[in-house]
């Protein structure tokens, strides 16, 4: 018999930002498996790449961008350069972010307070403002943007991060409760610590207490978050919208 997750979404065209690696790479091979065009979007040009390469060689339709999505211009051109590419947009994931320096609030440079907020909250902004237009073109479509369970409790080194997300989780839902009657549905889901390279921050000194904070016992793997994903943006999910899926091994529940 055959799995009809394979062609879930055959003829839909999807962006992912941060697609380079991690969390983003893997949402953009489970999208492109079941059927999705993809634009790998990310500032790592050569990471974009080879995920893109990478999808083509599996025999589907992927193509690299390379953009600072802090940049409201450059986060127009993406979107518009999606649709000229693929004929349109109907799945958007959200989901560039950078952690940042691990230091108390009155430590926090206003430096690194700004771009963490251009990168996490603002660029989300921004790209929701040129999708949900593309998606209404297209008939309607669904979008994920990556929050994390600092989206919903606090950390005291993370200041900027954990405001940012915060937001992510709140901007989803406004839109969400805006854009749902017209086809668009919004989530956002909160990762726990998931083994990707933006770990690759926190001293290992610290790695073992933050493994230690999830009752499940180990880090997440970004597969396990990209399926999480990929189901918000599928038909499965039709009468999701505004929500906030926590995907932690038990790290909020505490």
């Amino acid at each position: 018999m055959s799995n009809p997750r394979l062609t879930e979404f055959t003829g839909k065209v999807g962006l992912v930002t941060g697609g380079a690696s991690g969390i983003g790479a893997c949402v953009a091979r489970l999208l492109a498996a079941s059927g999705a065009h993809i634009v790998v979007a990310d500032i790592d040009a050569t990471g974009a790449a080879r995920i893109a390469n990478e999808i083509k060689a599996s025999g589907a339709q992927a193509v690299a961008y390379t953009v600072d999505l802090a940049d409201f211009a450059a986060v127009e051109a993406m979107v518009a350069f999606t649709v000229k590419q693929f004929g349109g947009l109907h799945l958007a994931v959200n989901n560039a972010g950078i952690s940042g320096k691990r230091v108390p609030l009155a430590e926090q440079s206003f430096e690194s307070w700004h771009r963490v907020i251009d990168v996490n909250l603002n660029a989300v902004f921004y790209a929701m403002k040129h999708e949900i237009p593309a998606l209404l073109n297209a008939g309607g479509g669904a979008i994920v943007n990556i929050a994390s369970v600092l989206g919903s409790v606090g950390s005291a080194l993370s200041p900027a991060y954990v405001a940012a997300k915060h937001g992510v989780v709140g901007l989803t839902k406004s839109a969400a409760i805006a854009y749902s009657a017209k086809g668009i549905r919004i989530n956002s889901v909160g990762p726990g610590y998931i083994d990707t390279p933006l770990l690759q921050v926190i001293d290992k000194a610290a790695l073992g207490p933050l493994i230690g904070s999830h009752p499940i016992g180990r880090l997440g793997k970004p597969e396990e978050v990209a399926e999480m994903v990929c189901f918000l943006l599928s038909d499965r999910a039709s009468f999701i919208t505004g929500s906030y899926h926590l995907v932690d091994g038990g790290f909020t529940a505490q």
